[in-house]
């Protein structure tokens, strides 16, 4: 019996993990960091696969579901099957068959690299809200100076952006911690921080983020799911969903998100 109404679209659904998320306990605590980041797998996965990716019993998940209003697993994802139909791609099954004919050579891990970036590619525009990103564009195009931080696997979107608002004339400076240097004091009222980082987060990076912030400073975030914990900070986040394939997982969407950003902020800037 679900405790309060189950949501009735996808916004609903993201609305009440949101709210949910910070006052649950462990177990399902992982339920919905896993399904944040993998929503793409409700339609298609079982209660039993859906409770492995999360690392919890099938019991703990459906608990799960009931907490954010349905009567079980099978209604959130009735939902998603009909919010999806025709236009979700089913990238495990496509995944699973490309890893069936792979025998190891390097072609056949160049299609399977292909094959996840070009899912993560066609995700990018349901995952980010056209508001969101006009509002991270006016934001970074007003600053005085945008500071970018991004560590270990975003480091190349932050080094990235950094090189590209150099090349258009914006003014920016990259945050790298080299040798251990913290230079979150260079960031003055009148700049903004455009922070990159993805489960699990880098601590270097939230540290930054929450300094900034407490200050006043507008920080925009390149993220992955919405319960990532630069929401606790006031961040305008992007949200972007990379497939991984085994444990590594591309950057073709975050990297086609930084270089939209980066452009955008360039172009806005020479418009004022």
């Amino acid at each position: 019996m679900a405790e309060i109404g189950a949501p009735t679209s996808i916004k609903g659904f993201e609305e009440r993990l949101l709210q949910v998320s910070e006052k649950l306990p462990k177990r399902l605590r992982q339920c919905a960091d896993y399904v944040a980041s993998n929503k793409d797998r409700i339609a298609v996965s079982t209660v039993a696969e859906m409770a492995e990716g999360a690392g919890v019993q099938p019991s703990a998940f459906m608990r799960f579901c009931q907490i954010l209003g349905f009567s079980g697993f099978s209604e959130m994802q009735k939902l998603f099957r009909e919010s999806y139909v025709g236009g979700w791609p089913d990238y495990s099954t496509r995944l699973h068959h490309l890893r069936e004919k792979a025998e190891g050579s390097p072609s056949a891990l160049l299609a399977e690299f292909v094959e996840a970036g070009r899912t993560s590619l066609e995700g990018l525009l349901k995952t980010v809200d056209p508001v969101a990103l006009e509002e991270a564009v006016k934001t970074l195009a007003a600053a005085e100076m945008v500071h970018i931080i991004g560590m270990r696997r975003s480091f190349p979107v932050a080094s990235y952006m950094a090189y590209a608002f150099e090349k258009m004339g914006v003014p920016a400076m990259l945050h790298s911690a080299v040798g251990k240097l913290d230079n979150r004091h260079a960031v003055r009222p009148g700049d903004a921080l455009l922070a990159v980082t993805f489960a699990p987060y880098s601590a270097e990076t939230l540290d930054i983020v929450e300094a900034v912030s407490a200050r006043g400073i507008p920080v925009v975030a390149i993220t992955d799911t919405i319960v990532s914990p630069l929401r606790k900070f006031n961040a305008q986040t992007l949200l972007v969903s990379e497939v991984d394939f085994g444990a590594f997982r591309s950057l073709s969407a975050t990297l086609c998100l930084a270089i939209t950003l980066s452009v955008a902020v360039g172009t806005a800037r020479q418009e004022n």
